[in-house]
């Protein structure tokens, strides 16, 4: 359709999501960040975080991402990142065993593995 957004979520590895979109939230390093129809052209750095897209049909996608990059031109918004991952792909168990382990952790390796694994529950939870 005319009137929505092209979006691509696209990994290292793979292109995690695509297609059709009414709305995108991601966190920059700026802050979170909303795109409609009409946004300005953007590019901007992600932060370790969760991404929201409202498909034109079906449930909000969430994912998480380690970072990347966030492109917008002419209704067309690219998600660039080493690694992304959707929520029901996220053992949530797991999650919260990596959360419990990073906890013990000092300094800035403990402080980015706590960011990942409460990202990647906090995913999940959106889509409980």
């Amino acid at each position: 359709m005319a009137d929505m957004l092209q979006v691509e979520l696209v990994a290292a590895d793979r292109t995690v999501w695509s297609g059709e979109a009414e709305m995108v939230i991601a966190r920059t390093v700026e802050g979170d960040v909303g795109v409609l129809r009409g946004h300005a052209p953007m590019l901007s750095l992600l932060t370790q975080a969760t991404v929201e897209i409202s498909p034109h049909e079906g449930a909000v996608v969430v994912a998480v991402v380690d970072g990347g990059f966030l492109s917008v031109a002419g209704d067309r918004v690219s998600i660039l990142s080493e690694r992304a991952v959707l929520a029901e792909e996220i053992d949530i168990s797991e999650a919260r065993t990596e959360l419990e382990a990073a906890r013990g952790l000092s300094g800035n390796e403990g402080e980015a593995r706590i960011r990942h694994a409460e990202a990647r529950i906090r995913a999940v939870e959106r889509v409980s």
